[in-house]
C-alpha cells in the first residue's frame, strides 16, 4: 500500500514563506494563519515542504489504506495561494458562490489575492472544511492526536468502526478526500 507523501515535518514555516512568498502574498498568508489558528486552535506545521497544516486527523478506508491529514491547509504555489478544503461538503457550493475570484478543483482552492475575495467566506470554508473531516472521521482522535504525537509521524489513532460507516454513508470511502496531494 502507497504511503502518504504529505506528512508533518519539523521545518521552517518562517523560512517557508520567506522562500516563496511576494510581500502580497506574505501579507496574505498572515491572514490566512490567522483564520486557521482560530478555527483549528492549533499551531501551524509544516506538512511535507510545501503545505502549511493546522491540527490533523486520523482516517482509514474500508480498502484499508489509512494515513492523517491536517484538518486546515495552505501553500504557496507560484503565483496563486492554495486552501485545501474536504471536497463536497454540505453548503460548499453556496459558499464558493460568495466568495470571490478563485479557481476550485477536486480539493483545492485556488486564488491570487486575498484581496480579490471575502475574507470571512473563506474563513467559513475553512472552518467547514475542518467540521466535515471531523464528522467523516469522528472516531480519529484528532485533538488527543496532536497533543500525543504533536502531530508528528504516522497517526498513532485511526477512525474506528463508527467512523468508516459514517463515511461509508456519505459516499466518502474510497474518495481521495484527506490531504494527498504530490509536491511541486
Amino acid at each position: 500500500m502507497a504511503e502518504n507523501k504529505t506528512k508533518p515535518t519539523s521545518a521552517s514555516i518562517d523560512e517557508y514563506l520567506a522562500s516563496r512568498a511576494s510581500p502580497e502574498q506574505l501579507k496574505d498568508c498572515k491572514a490566512i494563519m490567522a483564520m486557521c489558528r482560530r478555527v483549528t486552535k492549533q499551531r501551524p506545521k509544516m506538512w511535507g515542504p510545501s503545505i502549511v497544516g493546522y491540527g490533523s486527523y486520523s482516517y482509514r478506508y474500508e480498502s484499508g489504506h489509512s494515513g492523517q491529514s491536517c484538518l486546515a491547509a495552505f501553500a504557496i504555489r507560484g503565483r496563486d495561494l492554495v486552501v485545501y478544503l474536504a471536497p463536497g461538503a454540505p453548503g460548499q457550493d453556496k459558499l464558493l458562490a460568495k466568495l470571490g475570484k478563485h479557481k476550485m478543483g477536486k480539493s483545492c482552492l485556488y486564488f491570487r489575492r486575498l484581496a480579490d475575495l471575502d475574507a470571512k467566506v473563506l474563513e467559513a470554508l475553512i472552518a467547514q472544511s475542518a467540521a466535515e473531516a471531523k464528522r467523516r472521521w469522528p472516531d480519529s482522535g484528532a485533538d488527543d492526536l496532536e497533543r500525543v504525537s504533536g502531530g508528528v509521524g504516522k497517526a498513532a489513532v485511526v477512525a474506528g468502526e463508527r467512523g468508516k460507516a459514517l463515511a461509508k454513508r456519505r459516499g466518502s470511502i474510497g474518495r481521495n478526500d484527506p490531504l494527498e496531494v504530490e509536491q511541486s
